[in-house]
């Protein structure tokens, strides 16, 4: 008998995500690219391989802003395939934050995977993943190098501004005055944790915090994040293909609920 197979994809603002599931859930295939302003012919590219690769045709399952121009797709919610993803990761209940880059979601699961509640910061870059690479890539810091500077940090230097664009300007303005640079990148962190932090609210009390997005590979802002929320953050594996998996696993046959 032919194997049921899916594939998931994640269209999202700044990465695309495409993940290949059997019906046992067991992940077969995973690509991650910068996302194309051409979703479609991205899209079209990167399916058409995957498929090759599984040699048979699959399901196919599509979440993130770029959901809908996804070609012969199951259009997905976000909130849905993250929960989903991540519960096939954990086999836990408990609060995913998930911090991309056009917005941030805080996601309570129940014992079985299911969605309890969420809550979104989808209005404002400055509780996004955005908000890090705008300000990051203005002060010409590499993702790779960030750990480094918050090490090296004797303590951070507040930024106050709740706007990605007046917090750009208030960073330059606290270079040139002569803070330290080390002490600038901490409290980037810092304030963008804080802000993750509120949008969780009261959601996580007493439960297990689990983390995915493009985000939760910077160390620096997973303990960021510890610091704000005061207990530990689990990084989901492979965090990036959290909703693509979660868009794989709805679709394919044998390993929906």
């Amino acid at each position: 008998m032919t194997r049921e197979l899916a594939i998931g994809v994640d269209a999202g603002s700044t990465s695309f995500k495409a993940v290949a599931v059997d019906g046992d859930g067991r992940v077969l295939a995973s690509r991650v690219e910068p996302s194309s302003p051409r979703v479609e012919e991205q899209a079209d590219r990167l399916i058409a391989a995957m498929r090759s690769e599984l040699g048979c045709d699959a399901a196919l399952g599509a979440t993130g802003y770029g959901r809908k121009r996804i070609r012969g797709a199951v259009a997905l919610t976000e909130i849905t395939c993250h929960a989903r993803g991540a519960f096939s990761r954990t086999r836990r209940p408990g609060v995913l934050v998930d911090v991309g880059g056009q917005d941030t979601k805080v996601i309570r699961i129940g014992p079985g995977g299911q969605v309890v509640d969420f809550t979104m910061n989808d209005k404002c870059a400055a509780g996004t993943g955005r908000f890090l690479e705008v300000i990051l890539g203005r002060l010409q810091i590499p993702l790779g190098a960030v750990g480094d500077h918050v090490a090296r940090a004797t303590s951070a230097v507040a930024v106050s501004s709740t706007c990605t664009v007046f917090a750009e300007s208030e960073v330059i303005s606290l270079v040139a005055s002569g803070e330290p640079l080390d002490g600038i990148v901490k409290g980037l962190h810092q304030a963008l944790a804080s802000r993750v932090a509120s949008l969780a609210r009261g959601s996580a009390a007493g439960l297990d915090v689990f983390m995915s997005g493009g985000v939760a590979l910077n160390p620096a802002m997973v303990e960021a994040l510890r610091k704000a929320f005061g207990r530990p953050i689990a990084v989901v594996p492979d965090p990036q293909l959290v909703g693509a998996l979660g868009a794989a696993l709805s679709v394919v046959r044998g390993a929906r609920r």
